[in-house]
């Protein structure tokens, strides 16, 4: 029986109760719905926000929201199940549309009809493929209960049953023949299925159906951009005024689905933070305060401490298959409380008055960078050079990192590219920028942009990854535009004019930095640096899957006092790989699997940047007939 004939002969009563159905199942849906839309539209414009370029919003629309790119891509299993709920529902429209018309009698798709006819069939294979779908879902949710969905409401299972519900009578329709006592009671069933689902729509997280699409193509350009603020009187989002639309929209698209946490390195370290309870508690206080409610954010619906422990890995906002920006939200939470003076750290105040004495997070004075740079014979940035190479804090200071520059400095001279380094240069206020103390980022930011104008630097290249994306993106904020590249970037551009190791026979677990991967999307350059040296061996967690070291978002410079230690780890992966060298691209990784690694009992693998492997192929320097850059 096919569902658009079952009501063309039926009395005007029951037509008569169809249309109180439907119209108190929209009635109650559009007074849920429309409360949610209030709230979005009265929270204040997002800042430097602009729908164009439209093109790659459309792009991205197309591939995560249509084609359910993101979603097959990291969950394949659940992920295809869940784009098959999708698309059949896609299909349905149509049929559903016919549906709702069938009920006055004014059915516009035909069984009789050939393209009626093949729809309805069409639409059936679609029905098979959700009701397995959903059954499947159903059971991953409720039976095997993957630890980071968390607690689970009993709505997402009523809500399964009714999607279940909605395929099986629609072949139940199909099934009957028409004008029969089995094809109108399915009909029916259909019906309330119907007019029970809607309503329920924006009272669970299945709100998303309705908003995410619209997220996805809303959302912030930029991975992780953390909006400017606006104005003296923006401190970043300390009460309910301070929340966007952007904001708003995206915490009522929260699914719960948990992939944020899944892959959140402090919640997998027993941290209070969980990424997904951040949003949920954003959508509380909204719905319990609104948008011009004058409570604190950080409370009683979400935790100070929780927001502190964020390293800004990305990994949440990588994964989140809705469009939602934790990060954006996570660092305005910090921006509210440090630049209101409601946080109190001790050691987050030791790093803020580092940057503003000594212009470093670690607190040096700047004449140890001389004496590293006169040491060491490094050439000074004149213009005439190549490349400026930026030191960083890292590279300027620590030991390790010290190293790292060095061995790029003899990669750069054997190569025959020309390089200098700045006289002077301060932190980027990376660790101030991510933890949310603007004022001591700009104090920072604008004396290093003023050194580089002054030395007209052109091109930059740097052995951190947290260093280049502050410069190149962060910076824009002051108006600076500065072409600066990662060295692993550039080391897998020099290539063949490097040599290879004699035997290449060392195994290297090389471990992808979350500001190089998820950041930069640079995941080849590196291993190709790698694999001139050795075989790489991929840890469990890899590429835009990496596992942070857990230095980023200052992490590094405060106290981690819970739960296992994000580095510990991490490194216990590398060294599970067996390789007898673990790689790193980053200055704060390597230093934070030093600190890890001299915990272990047995003997660790060597720890070495791509840069240190790159320069152990070189022949001995005194060898060499190019002279100092």
């Amino acid at each position: 029986m096919l569902q658009s004939r079952l009501m063309s002969d039926a009395s005007w009563v029951e037509r008569a109760i169809f249309a109180v159905v439907l119209i108190a199942s929209l009635t109650l849906f559009w007074r849920r719905f429309s409360a949610i839309l209030k709230i979005i539209r009265s929270a204040r414009a997002t800042p430097d926000f602009s729908v164009s370029p439209v093109g790659p919003r459309v792009r991205k629309f197309f591939w995560e929201v249509m084609l359910q790119g993101k979603v097959i891509g990291q969950r394949p299993l659940p992920g295809i199940a869940h784009a098959f709920v999708f698309w059949g529902f896609c299909a349905f429209a149509l049929i559903t549309i016919n549906h709702v018309a069938a009920g006055f009698g004014l059915a516009f798709l035909s069984p009789e009809s050939g393209f009626g006819r093949f729809y309805f069939l069409f639409v059936a294979v679609w029905a098979v493929a959700v009701a397995v779908a959903i059954a499947g879902l159903f059971l991953r949710r409720f039976v095997a209960r993957p630890q980071w969905l968390g607690e689970i409401s009993p709505e997402s299972g009523v809500i399964a049953f009714l999607i279940f519900a909605l395929m099986i009578t629609y072949l139940a329709g199909l099934w009957y023949g028409e004008r029969t006592t089995g094809g109108h009671i399915s009909w029916w069933l259909h019906t309330l299925c119907l007019a029970v689902f809607l309503p329920l729509i924006p009272h669970t997280k299945h709100l998303h159906l309705a908003i995410s699409p619209v997220t996805v193509f809303l959302k912030r350009t930029g991975f992780s951009a953390i909006p400017p603020l606006t104005g003296d009187e923006d401190f970043g989002l300390t009460t309910g005024k301070d929340v966007t639309q952007i904001d708003a929209l995206q915490t009522f698209s929260c699914v719960e689905c948990g992939r944020c946490t899944e892959h959140c390195p402090a919640y997998n370290t027993g941290k209070e933070l969980n990424p997904k309870e951040i949003i949920l508690g954003m959508r509380a206080y909204l719905k319990a305060n609104g948008t011009t409610s004058e409570e604190p954010l950080l409370g009683s619906h979400i935790s100070e401490k929780a927001a502190f422990q964020c390293t800004t890995c990305g990994g949440c906002e990588f994964q989140c298959p809705v469009g939602i920006q934790h990060l954006p939200m996570i660092v305005g939470l910090r921006r509210g409380a440090v630049n209101t003076g409601t946080w109190e750290d001790e050691y987050g105040t030791k790093l803020f008055l580092n940057l503003e004495r000594n212009g470093n997070a670690l607190g040096f004075a700047a004449s140890e960078r001389q004496k590293f740079i006169e040491k060491n014979q490094l050439p000074f940035y004149d213009g005439t050079q190549e490349y400026c190479l930026w030191l960083g804090c890292m590279g300027a200071y620590d030991p390790q990192g010290r190293e790292i520059v060095l061995a790029l400095a003899r990669v750069l001279r054997h190569a025959g590219i020309t390089f200098g380094v700045l006289r002077k240069e301060k932190c980027t206020g990376d660790p101030a920028r991510r933890l949310g103390n603007d004022l001591a980022f700009s104090q920072v930011a604008e004396a290093n942009i003023e050194t580089l104008r002054a030395a007209k630097v052109g091109r930059m290249v740097s052995i951190c990854p947290h260093c280049v994306r502050t410069i190149g993106s962060d910076w824009k904020e002051a108006g600076a535009t500065f072409e600066i590249e990662h060295h692993s970037e550039l080391l897998a551009r020099l290539g063949e004019r490097l040599p290879a190791a004699a035997a290449k026979t060392e195994k290297v677990a090389y471990h992808d930095p979350c500001y190089l991967g998820r950041y930069r999307d640079v995941y080849e350059e590196p291993r190709e640096v790698v694999a001139r040296f050795g075989e790489t061996v991929e840890p469990r967690r890899t590429r835009e899957r990496s596992f942070c070291c857990g230095a980023g978002g200052g992490q590094m410079f405060l106290g981690e006092e819970e739960g296992k230690r994000v580095n510990v780890e991490r490194a216990q992966e590398l060294v599970a790989t067996g390789a007898g060298v673990i790689g790193t691209a980053c200055p704060f990784c390597q230093t934070m699997f030093r600190d890890a690694l001299a915990t272990f009992t047995q003997a660790p693998p060597k720890l070495l940047d791509i840069a240190q492997l790159a320069a152990a192929a070189l022949p001995p320097e005194s060898a060499e007939s190019a002279p100092h850059a």
